[in-house]
């Protein structure tokens, strides 16, 4: 009878084994690196997104350098559409009363298409999209939900799937479960994803590698696109 030790070594090295990247088949998703969420001032900025950029910059290097498609998401808020994700869960995507404060908590016009400033919703300059690159606007948490992703990643016959970007506990989360239900083999990059607490951070990771998907090193995933 092997012990609980031995099992989840097994598990472990069978998950490494089926989630080795193959850079034919494989994309990388930047999730949700924009403005809104990480420019000073911005209302619902995230400080630590600027501690994982240049992880997420590295990575977005590598797939380049091997020709695996880079694929951006963004959040948008239109205000036409009254969804939930606005009011009553997220109003600082609501577009502010004139001369109304803005700030966290508060109508701000956060991730609202078109917007200039702190709260645009388009991806931080230092990792622009090039010429050709695709940009997935989404308007909830997970970003196959109502959008062209799944279309997008069958059409390149990607299977395995690199993800960055934030919050960990939000957009990456619910994209990742969504992911691995349509059954693909999904790489977390540790120190690509982040959220507001830390506490947080530590028990995402914890139910990805438990339930969901590999975890690993932005240079482990580099080196396995590099076939190394």
């Amino acid at each position: 009878m092997p012990t609980p030790e031995e099992l989840i070594k097994r598990k472990t090295e069978r998950i490494a084994e089926m989630h080795r990247l193959d850079p034919r088949r494989t994309a990388l998703l930047v999730i949700d690196m924009q403005h809104a969420f990480m420019d000073p001032g911005a209302a619902l900025a995230v400080p630590t997104a600027w501690e994982i950029l240049p992880a997420v910059k590295g990575l977005v290097a590598a797939g380049r350098k091997s020709k695996v498609p880079v694929i951006f998401t963004e959040f948008v808020s239109l205000p036409e559409i009254p969804t939930m994700r606005k009011d009553p869960f997220g109003p600082e995507h609501l577009a502010p009363a004139p001369g109304a404060p803005t700030g966290w908590g508060m109508p701000s016009g956060s991730c609202i298409p078109g917007t200039r400033g702190p709260e645009s919703p388009d991806t931080v300059d230092e990792l622009k999209p090039l010429p050709g690159e695709p940009v997935i606007r989404a308007h909830a948490l997970d970003k196959f939900h109502a959008t062209t992703l799944d279309t997008l990643l069958r059409s390149l016959d990607v299977r395995h799937l690199l993800v960055t970007g934030i919050l960990a506990d939000l957009c990456v989360m619910a994209t990742v479960f969504r992911a691995n239900t349509l059954e693909y083999r999904v790489t977390v990059i540790r120190d690509g994803i982040t959220t507001v607490w830390p506490e947080i951070l530590t028990a995402v990771l914890d139910i990805y590698e438990r339930k969901l998907a590999r975890v690993i090193t932005a240079k482990e995933a580099e080196a396995e696109l590099a076939g190394l």
